[in-house]
């Protein structure tokens, strides 16, 4: 959808909306411009990459993982 861009500051809370469930959105301004994208669909189209941090936080909880008991005794090691 294309708006103006008076229109897209007085109704931004829609025209975000809007960007999450239908795609991106383009805001004119004169003979300008610009495109609002989901910050989904711009890692997507940037190839853009979760930093370390970022990462670790999406993995999924594992607080209630159950891991059977261990069978049989340590082995030694030399240190």
């Amino acid at each position: 959808m294309d708006w103006k861009l008076a229109e897209a500051k007085a109704r931004l809370s829609e025209l975000v909306s809007r960007t999450l469930d239908e795609g991106p959105q383009r805001i004119l301004r004169r003979n300008d411009a610009v495109v609002v994208l989901s910050e989904e669909e711009f890692r997507r189209l940037t190839g853009a990459r979760l930093d370390f941090v970022e990462f670790l936080a999406s993995a999924p909880r594992l607080d209630d993982l159950e891991l059977p008991p261990r069978d049989g005794a340590m082995r030694e090691v030399d240190l």
